[in-house]
């Protein structure tokens, strides 16, 4: 039986047509980041084993890809196996998100750097899911992230930021939902969680759009939590049943939360959401009946490094988020041993890009020059030059007899035109250029 000539599972290929979409999108989204002042870096796709393992990742960890050490012997894997301590033979890992390594990166070259830095990174991250729609094991994550600003100007810049970049693909009808981390701290020490209790409650708060109230507060139990405490939880997630989430008015906010919480974390995250919404105004976006943000008291996000406001970014037409971030102020202290403020957001390109429908690959000016078999080369070659240095797109392409064959690909790869070349065609200006499709 033949071996499997397939990419690996969770992992694809990219045919031309596919490819030039991904990178008119990738333009699209780098120079939106790039008016908005932020600056593209760079960072190795492997990491030390230690740092990934560092506790800043959640259960993403879980799914490092990691580089075995080099020169192993067979008696250090068979001690690794017998212990279940991978950390003794591998030095290096993939990367499973961006931040870790920005992270690294700013501690690295922080004298480099501006006081405020806005960093952009556009690169592959790897993690070792099982793959599912929507869900892969090599994927490209679109990061902004803004070190050194401490007040929520930092959010309000990101969230307008990643929003144009979402309009500049004609993307529409998606909204982010807002959060902030020490609301859901606050909220689980008014229902009576011990402090220790609170990071496995959110992972569990974190499936209520999933498994419902009754599977939140089964797995609470479960868990054997506070008793008193999930009791309480379940009488606040009942008295909100079928509430919409709230606009950004603090007092809106306020009415949908317990007592207990900081009346200025609400007016914080309130002024965030106010903030977007009028700069969003301002650049002439238009969102119909909903608004751009909404507050969310269940949104929890994932990684264990938020400390501040935290979002997702929905859309009606997917299951799943295309996007999110929040701040990390305490992610830099942990290598350069004191915090600095840091905030991001992230894009899941690959989902977006499922999201686009544009022929993507076409140019102002994109043509094939089919020629007859008998055309010298130098002809065809110079034919071409000419026409790519008036800034054309250039193919060539032999003549064949099933020609509308030839004009149906070379259309699909974004082709806007086409011409016939034969023997005694000598500059462009002879051609005669017909439009495809």
């Amino acid at each position: 039986m033949a071996s499997s000539v397939s990419p690996p599972r969770g992992m694809r290929d990219y045919l031309p047509a596919d490819k030039a979409k991904r990178e008119y999108a990738l333009g699209r989204i780098r120079d939106v980041y790039t008016r908005y002042g932020f600056d593209e870096i760079e960072t190795p796709v492997v990491e030390d084993y230690s740092r990934l393992h560092g506790g800043l990742g959640g259960d993403n960890e879980k799914l490092t890809f990691s580089v075995l050490k080099r020169r192993l012997s067979a008696d250090d894997l068979r001690a690794a196996a017998d212990s279940g301590d991978t950390s003794a033979i591998a030095d290096l890992g993939l990367r499973f998100d961006l931040t870790v390594p920005l992270a690294r990166f700013y501690t690295t070259h922080r004298g480099e750097l501006p006081p405020v830095f806005r960093a952009i990174q556009i690169a592959p991250v790897w993690r070792a899911e099982r793959p599912q729609k929507g869900r892969y094991r090599q994927f490209v994550q679109c990061d902004i992230d803004i070190f050194g600003e401490p007040g929520p100007l930092a959010e309000i810049e990101l969230i307008s930021a990643t929003a144009a970049a979402l309009r500049e693909l004609g993307l529409s009808g998606f909204t982010f939902r807002l959060n902030d981390r020490r609301i859901l701290t606050s909220m689980l020490t008014a229902f009576g969680f011990d402090d220790a209790e609170h990071p496995g409650v959110l992972i569990t708060i974190d499936k209520l759009d999933k498994i419902g109230i009754a599977g939140v507060v089964a797995e609470l139990r479960e868990r054997e939590a506070t008793a008193s405490a999930i009791d309480a939880l379940e009488r606040y997630l009942e008295s909100l049943e079928g509430t919409q989430r709230g606009d950004f008015d603090a007092d809106q906010i306020r009415s949908l939360l317990p007592d207990g919480v900081d009346d200025e974390v609400i007016r914080e995250l309130a002024g965030i959401g106010g903030a977007v919404e009028r700069a969003s105004q301002t650049a002439g976006a238009a969102h119909g009946d909903a608004p751009l943000v909404q507050f969310d008291p269940f949104l929890v996000r994932g990684m264990g490094y938020y400390t501040g406001p935290i979002f997702e970014i929905h859309h009606p037409e997917l299951g799943y988020s295309l996007g999110g971030g929040g701040r990390y102020d305490g992610v830099v202290g942990r290598f350069l041993g004191q915090d600095v403020p840091a905030s991001g957001a992230s894009l899941g390109f690959d989902r977006i890009v499922d999201l686009i429908e544009m022929d993507a690959a076409r140019h102002d000016e994109a043509v094939v020059l089919v020629h007859d078999r008998d055309v010298d080369p130098a002809t065809l070659v110079a034919l071409k030059t000419e026409l790519v240095g008036r800034g054309a797109r250039v193919r060539l392409e032999k003549r064949v007899k099933n020609l509308t064959a030839l004009l149906d690909r070379v259309t699909a790869s974004g082709f806007t035109g086409f011409a016939f070349v034969r023997a005694g065609h000598e500059n462009a200006d002879d051609l005669e250029i017909k439009p495809l499709g």
